[in-house]
C-alpha cells in the first residue's frame, strides 16, 4: 500500500489543466480567473473629494472666501479656482483645477455667496488623488476563485468580460444492487445512495460541472456501459463510488481494466478509505472510492477535490491543514493513517479540537457533526490531552 501523500501526488499527475473561455462578469462569481485583467483607466479616473465641504487653494484659518461654482458627483466644475475663490463640492466629485484641499462643510459658515474658514486646518486634505486605488497599467493576476470583491474591482477596471478556466466536467458513478436513489421505494434490503449527494456538492463548490449517472447494477455489462456513458458526456474526470475493493462482487476494477485504464495505484495506508484507487485512459482520470459514506467523503476531500482544482489550473489544490490542541487523550495510532471525524473550535488558549468516539465509516450521523479531519500519522504515538495536532478543515 502506498501512503496518501504518494497517492495525492499520483492523483493530481493523471489531470490536465482544461481549456478557458470568456465569460460575462457578472457571470465569473466563484470562476477561476485563467488570464491576467489589464486596467483601462486609472481609479479613481479623477482626483475625487472625499468628503461635502468646498474645494479651496492656498488658504488660512480665519480666511474669507467667494463660492464661485459647484462640483457634484457626475457634474464638476469646469473652471480653474483662484486665490480667494472656492468651489462648493460633494463626496466622490472631481475637484477642480486650482484647488489643493477640500475643507469640510462643518469647518465654515456661509453667508450668500460667501464662506469663512471657521476651523485651523489639519493635515488631512480630503482628496483621493487620481489613480490612488489603481493607476491605469494595474493588473489583476490570475485567482483561483473570483470573488464579489474581484467582480467590483474587474468591473471598476472597465473590463465587461473575463478569461476563465472551463469548468471541469466529473461524472458520478454509484454501483451496486443495494442502491436506489433518492425518492424511490427501496426494498428493505436496500438504502439510499447517500454519499453522491456530499461528492456532487463538494465538486459543485470546488467549481466543477457534475453529472450523477444512474445507479449501476451489479453486472459487468451495467457497469461497462456506465462508464461508456460517462466518456460519452465528455468526463474529464470519471469517479465511481463503491465496488472498489477485491470481494466477489466488487466490480469495478476488473471494468476499468476492461475500458482500457491504466491503473495508478489500488488501495492505500489510510483510513477510512484503503479501497481507493485511481488511474487514466488518455486525457481522462478515473477515481474509484470506496463505498462506505464517510470513505467516500474523506478520499473525496483529500483526493478528489484537489484533482478538480488542478482541472482548473490551480496550484495549491491539497486541503489546507491547522494546528489545534487535543482536549482528550488518544491511544496510540495504527500502520495506517487515521483521518479522524472530529470538532474543532476556539477557546481563550486558541484553537481546540475534540474527536469523537465513534469512527465507524458508516455513520453519516458523526460526519454531519464533525467540521474537520484530525490527522493520526502512520505509527502516530498515544497523545494527551493539550498535545498539538494537526486538521483539516472539512
Amino acid at each position: 500500500m502506498i501512503s496518501v501523500e504518494q497517492a495525492q501526488a499520483m492523483c493530481l499527475d493523471l489531470v490536465k489543466t482544461g481549456p478557458t473561455e470568456i465569460v460575462a462578469l457578472q457571470d465569473a462569481l466563484g470562476r477561476t480567473l485563467a488570464k491576467p485583467v489589464a486596467a483601462k483607466r486609472d481609479q479613481p479616473p479623477f482626483s475625487a473629494s472625499a468628503m461635502d465641504g468646498y474645494a479651496v487653494g492656498d488658504v488660512a484659518h480665519n480666511d474669507r472666501l467667494i463660492v464661485v461654482g459647484e462640483s457634484a458627483a457626475g457634474h464638476g466644475w469646469d473652471g480653474e479656482l483662484q486665490a480667494g475663490q472656492a468651489v462648493r463640492i460633494f463626496t466622490g466629485a472631481p475637484v477642480p483645477r486650482g484647488a489643493t484641499r477640500v475643507v469640510i462643510q462643518e469647518n465654515v459658515t456661509r453667508q450668500a455667496d460667501h464662506i469663512t474658514l471657521t476651523e485651523p486646518l489639519s493635515d488631512n486634505i480630503n482628496i483621493r488623488p487620481q489613480g490612488a486605488d489603481f493607476k491605469s497599467d494595474f493588473t489583476l493576476n490570475v485567482v483561483p476563485e473570483l470573488t464579489p470583491a474581484h467582480l467590483a474591482l474587474v468591473a471598476a477596471m472597465n473590463q465587461p468580460r473575463v478569461t476563465v478556466t472551463c469548468r471541469p466536467k466529473v461524472a458520478l458513478i454509484s454501483n451496486g444492487d443495494e442502491l436506489m436513489m433518492l425518492g424511490d421505494d427501496p426494498k428493505p434490503e436496500q438504502i439510499i445512495a447517500s454519499n453522491v449527494f456530499a461528492l456532487q456538492a463538494m465538486v459543485r463548490i470546488a467549481g466543477g460541472d457534475v453529472n450523477v449517472l444512474p445507479i449501476a447494477p451489479d453486472t459487468p455489462e451495467a457497469l461497462d456501459q456506465t462508464l461508456q456513458d460517462a466518456a460519452d458526456w465528455g468526463a474529464d474526470i470519471i469517479v465511481t463510488i463503491g465496488g472498489a475493493s477485491v470481494g466477489d462482487h466488487d466490480l469495478v476494477a476488473p471494468a476499468l481494466d476492461r475500458f482500457g485504464v491504466t491503473r495508478s495505484f489500488h488501495k492505500i495506508a489510510m483510513r477510512p478509505g484503503k479501497p481507493l484507487m485511481a488511474g487514466a485512459k488518455g486525457d481522462t482520470a478515473f477515481l474509484g472510492l470506496p463505498g462506505n459514506p464517510v470513505s467516500a467523503v474523506v478520499c473525496g476531500h483529500l483526493f478528489l477535490l484537489p484533482m478538480v482544482r488542478r482541472a482548473l489550473g490551480q496550484t495549491d489544490v491539497l486541503p489546507p491543514s491547522l494546528i489545534a490542541r487535543l482536549t482528550t487523550p488518544l491511544p496510540a495510532g495504527g500502520p495506517r493513517a487515521h483521518y479522524m471525524r472530529a470538532k474543532f473550535d476556539e477557546d481563550a488558549q486558541g484553537r481546540v479540537v475534540t474527536a469523537f468516539d465513534k469512527q465507524d465509516s458508516s455513520m453519516l450521523t458523526v460526519l454531519a457533526d464533525a467540521n474537520c479531519l484530525l490527522l493520526r500519522p502512520i505509527g502516530d504515538s498515544a497523545k494527551q490531552a493539550g498535545d498539538r495536532v494537526t486538521i483539516y478543515p472539512v
